[in-house]
């Protein structure tokens, strides 16, 4: 196993931890929300470098195509439901700005894009992340941080910049989603 696929199964593992640290948020106590995102943080980081070194070496595998995705999918997916959890649960002003809908929105784009992948496979052919996609990615990571670190602090100002990244989050996620659709519909109708 290459060292990116390595860096890519190290994100899926840092998932878990995030995970189990959540769970022991009483246990921590209020710095638990920073420790979040900085495991968040390190595991985003480990995206942008598994994708980086893969190229750079010549060393981009079927399995690193498939999972790094799949990888990305699930830490954004858990960090916003952790967030969701903690703005609900929390005293923040604005709380509602990390509503439930966004993360089905962001789950229903995943689960759709990961089926039109499982579908690809099936005829032999990998769909890799499209710029769209990865930008939605980086956009997504960007402000999931920003919550982590920045929205706590529980300002006017640092709320309403909170609300616009979540908004540009989930335009790119819709529209990410409809450009993998158009662009694999081929896929799809083949296989109804």
């Amino acid at each position: 196993m290459n060292l990116p696929n390595k860096l890519t199964l190290g994100r899926m593992f840092m998932i878990i931890i995030f995970i189990i640290l959540y769970l022991l948020k009483d246990t921590i106590g209020e710095i638990y929300i920073y420790i979040l995102g900085g495991v968040f943080v390190i595991a985003a980081l480990t995206d942008y470098f598994d994708g980086y070194l893969a190229r750079k070496n010549n060393m981009v595998t079927t399995f690193g195509k498939f999972v790094d995705p799949l990888a990305d999918k699930l830490l954004v997916i858990t960090a916003l439901v952790v967030l969701s959890d903690i703005y609900a649960l929390s005293g923040y002003t604005l709380s509602f700005w990390m509503p439930f809908w966004v993360v089905l929105v962001v789950v229903i784009r995943e689960l759709l894009v990961t089926s039109i992948r499982l579908v690809a496979m099936e005829d032999g052919k990998v769909v890799a992340a499209s710029k769209l996609g990865k930008y939605k990615t980086f956009i997504t990571m960007a402000t999931l941080t920003y919550y982590f670190f920045i929205m706590p602090i529980d300002t006017e100002i640092i709320n309403i910049i909170g609300i616009i990244l979540v908004s540009i989050s989930v335009f790119f996620t819709v529209i990410s989603g409809i450009d993998y659709f158009i662009k694999n519909k081929s896929i799809i109708t083949k296989s109804i």
